[in-house]
């Protein structure tokens, strides 16, 4: 078992200087380490007051940073295939993705939100949404295709995988942002989405690792146009 000294982790924090900041790519490898069960050492780091926190092993660095034995690692996904290989069976569970599809699902959904709630011209604004929704059902018709109700909430059944930590901090900043400024985005019947979401905030990994709505919506404050 590796010890918590080993492994330090440095994420974005929040606007308090201390809690969990609105970052998914910090969240996505938070949520790694919190699924394999594995002793470490969280620092969050406010560049704003403390700017030079990483200049010693990683200067320059965009966050997340991965200290393993010393050692930074500075690329989210390659921090992520570190992770699975060095923390493989038998003493950690994988977090390995089986279907290629899973790998895909909702890969356009968060590139379509930004390109909608920032966009400018309110001209454009009704072609940006359904293109934010035809993703948005590209991903249910996943979530809910024949079988997938024996299978669990998750992309490849009742247990997250890399894929889910993925998708899952930024499909959550969709529903957050858009809720809070772009009311009734998501239909009522759109209702594997829906169950995904709920899934995941009922999960320790997911709530552990997630910043607060009010820290996500602080993030996108100044960057959504109001309609």
């Amino acid at each position: 078992m590796a010890e918590s000294s080993r492994i330090q982790l440095f994420v974005k924090a929040s606007e308090d200087g201390e809690s969990v900041g609105s970052c998914p790519s910090c969240q996505r490898i938070f949520m790694v380490l919190l699924l394999k069960g594995v002793p470490f050492t969280l620092t969050t780091v406010d560049a704003r007051r403390s700017p030079d926190v990483l200049k010693d092993f990683a200067p320059g660095a965009q966050l997340p940073v991965l200290l393993f034995d010393g050692q930074p690692k500075t690329d989210t996904i390659q921090m992520e295939e570190f992770l699975e290989e060095t923390l493989a069976p038998p003493n950690f569970p994988s977090l390995q993705v089986r279907l290629p599809e899973s790998s895909s699902a909702g890969d356009d959904v968060f590139l379509r939100f930004s390109a909608y709630v920032k966009n400018p011209d309110p001209g454009r604004d009704e072609a940006l949404r359904l293109r934010l929704l035809r993703a948005l059902w590209k991903l249910e018709g996943h979530l809910t295709e024949e079988g997938r109700g024996q299978r669990g909430p998750f992309l490849e059944g009742d247990h997250m995988t890399l894929a889910d930590c993925r998708l899952l901090p930024k499909l959550n900043i969709v529903e957050v942002v858009c809720r809070h400024f772009r009311p009734a985005l998501l239909p009522p019947d759109m209702w594997g989405v829906r169950r995904y979401l709920q899934a995941a905030r009922g999960a320790k990994e997911f709530r552990f690792s997630c910043p607060t709505d009010l820290e996500i919506l602080q993030a996108y404050r100044q960057v959504v146009r109001p309609i």
